[in-house]
């Protein structure tokens, strides 16, 4: 199967449960395990070539300018990852099925799941850097929905916010340090990143991107001390906790890790910051779990030690310490997912995880508690099962480590964690399962179903065959997964067996266990005096953090957001002028290659008249009316600038536009006050008069500057002047680039054009459906009308000019590929007609006139736009490539043909539904009830007929 068919499943399958619930929770269940199950087997197919060592490949270049390319790639450690989040996903879905209520939205919780799993598989295959990064952002945001899934729930809702802040930020850091990784390479494709070790390490950037990075492994890892997040997640459903702390979520960062440690690792710097904040973990999580009542809090402190444990192997950066890393990653992935799902058990069966209220329920729950009992035992290190051996090596490389010259610093702390994690594991068992039955369980404690235990029985079973037999059953996998750690070549030696003689690490593993039986003992003694102790709380001081940076952010934004858009366009406008003239500064300008023209008399008569118009707006742009007419004239003083600069189509263009804009602004102006209130004051005035006329005095000095020197290099409007006929099929360059050469630009611009017109519509629909209407209906006119409101002179115009005026807009379309016009201007030419009968006839008169609904109209220009572009694609080319050809039909004569002219329609219809969208919108406020829209020159047989009876008689 495919790499990329593997990837994509979860995100497929994801569908199914949501559209499936109403079909019951099983046919919801059944969706998202048959999607898990089809992948995982996909994956299965896939260990012959992966144990052989091979690196299974596939590739397709999405944006390859940008380094973006949909690159997959299967070694030995992103096989063993991909193995544990479908294999363990598909356990907790069974798990799920029979955990949550009737009442939870399963369909919804499957959906997330899926989601999540995807994200998850993503970053494991991901063979390019840039791609696993958009992976690695939709964990957080996969998680959040996961983590907050009891919504009602504040402390869901809370811990969700928390990991979502603290991974998301960790995440953030990592995209620049990613983005340095890439840089130093000149590749962001991680199989060539991973072959450049020295040129990483010899970088100066190496110390800036290693931060960055583990910035983003610790916060997803929970490392010290970015811990706190990973136990308030445990707000979340059991199988969700299950799932975070085994195989997914918390070993993103320890994959990551793992997956640059060939470049990465073997530094001091390394060691120093990974070994000793694992180290740091590894402890606190073993310390704080000890004295937790909640049941999952343990289980999630334990989970930040283990993490802690892991981070600190692959911080050592020997080959055997990535071996022991890879073991005991699979080992947690094992017994924490039994242990989570038989806490869940617990709670689901008793009514509570509160520890002080549990004990003696192996006589109640027998097969869960031979479950938890053996989970717990691995996870405290005893043989044999599966977290002895792991523990032992790990053991083993900490007495082999000095830390600043210190022999014993590193495998005493470590001794310390290991003796803690036995106490918390046996505290597990003896406070939950021991003891005497009791008779105030909140629940009736009994075994559950066999769907919730089937998936934790499975696991231990798996913890005692990997310890009985590892080399057999992990053997090949650990070797497989390490050798991809280590970059290939040779593993050192190791042995995965359970007796190893008598070493340090065997002395240490007893300190541990016999510390761990002491501390059980003395739990109640030890945890007054923890409690007595002053220590910091996680959960206030980010509260507290997240509260200043608010507080912060607020006084920011308030002082620069203030709803005034002259403060926004002051301060853009500034810092584009500084930016402009630093580069100005720092650059060269040669001297000028062109001489200076002698402009005639009609330029300069234009520029006067612009000038004066512009100065004129300024000084009058308080009355409305007048600051609209002035705006109509310096919109038709370019429009001649830009026919005498040979530029037709942008004249059209910008002549239709200003009648259209003008003709919809005075209907808008009808609503408002003549003049706008003076509510700027003169400070501020002068200051904005002083920006603008250095922003206009920077932006002609640039344009001065480009005009009187010639480009060193090929310009893209030569491109466009050569290949406009020979690539787009049309001789108006202006045409051809809008409808091929970036036709991307026009399908973008209709669709915000048609957006605008439906917020306007929105906007209309908002305001004539509150009390503004019964004051638009009933509202008098101030001023005296004038005596025919439809003046019969402007009506006859207006009609006999309208198929006159259509006619123009058809030929103005259908010439635009090689004379000055287009689907734009034609639309304009054509919204123009029609909006001359709503100004003659009236706006009653029109609308029952017109047949079509404006939004459909809209709505069918995006989609032929759409369609054509797509149409490229059965020739094998990219979106909106325009095909074009010569056709001969009897009795016409040979004429040229190019698709660019469907795609032009889709032009026309927007502009046209657009524009008489917001046309009929703003005139739905003008009309009042009662207006005839009859007239007298209607033809009317029933009127007319009344009419001479009346005057016969």
């Amino acid at each position: 199967m495919s790499l990329f068919l593997i990837a994509a499943l979860p995100f497929l399958g994801a569908v199914f449960p949501a559209l499936l619930i109403r079909a019951g929770r099983n046919a919801a269940a059944s969706a998202a395990g048959f999607t898990t199950l089809l992948a995982f087997v996909g994956l299965m197919l896939h260990i012959p070539a992966v144990f052989r060592g091979e690196t299974v490949q596939a590739s397709i270049d999405w944006l390859p300018a940008l380094g973006l390319n949909a690159n997959f790639f299967l070694d030995g450690l992103g096989f063993l990852f991909a193995a544990m989040i479908l294999g363990i996903g598909l356990l907790i879905i069974l798990y799920a099925r029979f955990y949550l209520s009737r009442e939870d939205p399963m369909g919804q919780f499957f959906c997330y799941l899926l989601l999540f799993q995807g994200a998850m598989v993503g970053i494991v295959l991901s063979d390019n850097i840039l791609l696993l990064l958009v992976f690695w952002e939709l964990t957080s945001l996969s998680s959040f929905l996961l983590i907050g899934y009891w919504k009602h729930l504040p402390e869901g809702r809370q811990g969700a916010r928390m990991a979502l802040a603290v991974t998301g930020s960790g995440g953030l850091a990592m995209i620049a340090g990613m983005l340095m990784l890439g840089h130093i390479v000149g590749s962001y494709d991680l199989s060539v990143i991973l072959q450049n070790k020295d040129a990483i390490q010899a970088s100066p950037l190496y110390m800036p991107a290693l931060i960055l990075i583990l910035l983003g492994c610790f916060t997803k890892s929970a490392q010290f001390p970015f811990h706190f997040w990973l136990p308030h997640a445990m707000a979340a459903p059991t199988p969700v906790s299950a799932y975070l702390h085994s195989a997914t979520m918390v070993k993103a960062g320890l994959f990551l890790m793992a997956r640059l440690w060939p470049v990465l690792a073997g530094t001091p710097e390394w060691f120093y910051i990974v070994a000793t904040t694992g180290l740091v973990t590894m402890l606190v999580g073993a310390v704080i779990a000890l004295f937790k009542d909640d049941l999952k809090a343990l289980l999630a402190f334990s989970t930040v030690s283990h993490l802690g444990l892991i981070t600190m192997l692959l911080g050592f950066g020997t080959k055997i310490a990535a071996v022991v890393a890879v073991f005991h990653i699979i080992n947690h992935a094992t017994f924490k997912a039994a242990l989570f799902m038989t806490a869940g058990i617990v709670d689901h069966e008793a009514g509570t995880r509160d520890i002080k209220r549990l004990g003696g329920l192996r006589h109640l729950m027998p097969v869960t508690f031979a479950i938890g009992t053996v989970a717990a035992l691995s996870m405290a290190g005893i043989p044999p099962l599966n977290g002895f051996l792991s523990k032992e090596m790990m053991l083993e490389e900490a007495a082999h480590t000095s830390w600043y010259g210190s022999a014993l610093l590193v495998p005493v702390l470590v001794t310390v964690a290991a003796l803690f994690s036995a106490a918390y594991s046996f505290r597990f068992i003896a406070h939950v399962f021991l003891g005497p039955k009791r008779d105030d369980y909140p629940g009736h404690p009994h075994d559950p179903n066999t769907g919730m235990w089937i998936g934790p029985a499975f696991l231990v079973t798996l913890v005692v065959l990997i310890g009985l037999a590892s080399a057999k059953i992990a053997g090949p996998l650990v070797a497989t997964a390490a050798g991809a750690v280590i970059g290939g070549g040779e593993l050192p030696y190791y042995s995965l067996k359970l007796w190893h003689g008598l070493t340090p690490a065997l002395y240490m593993s007893i300190v541990a266990v016999i510390g761990g039986v002491v501390f059980l003992a003395l739990h109640a003694q030890l945890t007054r005096i923890w409690t007595a102790l002053p220590r910091p709380e996680a959960k206030q001081i980010f509260e507290a953090l997240v509260h200043a940076l608010t507080r912060t952010a607020r006084v920011v934004t308030d002082g620069l957001h203030n709803g005034a858009l002259t403060r926004y366009a002051a301060i853009m406008v500034t810092f584009t002028v500084i930016i402009g003239y630093a580069a100005y500064r720092g650059g060269t300008l040669g001297a000028a290659t062109r001489e200076m023209q002698t402009a005639g008399l009609l330029p300069v008569v234009g520029w006067f008249a612009l000038v004066v118009s512009t100065l004129f707006i300024v000084a009058k742009h308080r009355n409305r009316l007048v600051a609209l007419v002035l705006i109509g004239v310096v919109g038709l003083v370019v429009s001649m600038a830009f026919n005498y600069l040979s530029a037709p189509d942008l004249a059209l263009t910008q002549i239709s536009v200003e009648v259209v804009t003008i003709i919809l602004m005075l209907l808008a102006l009808n609503f408002m006050p003549k003049e706008t209130p003076v509510e700027t004051p003169l400070p501020t005035r002068l200051r904005d008069g002083a920006i603008s006329v250095v922003a206009g005095l920077g932006a002609g000095g640039l344009i001065y500057a480009l005009m009187m020197r010639d480009f060193a290099f090929p310009t893209i409007s030569d491109y466009h002047l050569a290949n406009s006929y020979k690539g787009g099929g049309g001789t108006n360059v202006v045409n051809v680039i809008l409808v091929d050469f970036r036709g991307y630009d026009t399908f973008g611009e209709i669709i915000v054009l048609g957006i605008a017109a439906m917020v306007i519509f929105a906007l209309t629909e908002a305001v004539l459906n509150s009390r503004v209407r019964a004051y638009l209906l009933n509202r008098k006119p101030d001023l005296p009308q004038a005596g025919d409101a439809h003046p019969l002179m402007m009506v006859v115009a207006t009609r006999v000019m309208m198929p006159l005026a259509l006619m123009v807009a058809a030929y103005i379309f259908f010439r635009g590929h090689n004379l000055p016009g287009g689907g734009f201007i034609a639309g304009l030419i054509a919204a123009i007609a029609i909006i001359m009968q709503y100004m003659a006839s009236g706006f009653g008169w029109a609308t029952e006139r017109q047949r079509y609904p404006y939004h459909a109209i809209i709505g069918s220009g995006v989609l032929i736009a759409a369609a054509t572009g797509m149409g490229a694609w059965f020739n094998g080319m990219p979106f909106l490539t325009s095909a074009f050809g010569y056709i001969h039909w009897e009795p016409l004569e040979e004429f040229e043909w190019a698709t660019a002219a469907l795609f032009d329609l889709g032009v026309f219809l927007a502009v046209v539904g657009a524009v008489l969208l917001a046309l009929e919108s703003l005139s739905r406020f003008a009309w009042q009830p009662g207006i005839s829209s009859e007239h007298a020159m209607d033809i009317n047989p029933a009127r007319d007929e009344a009419a001479k009876t009346g005057t016969e008689g």
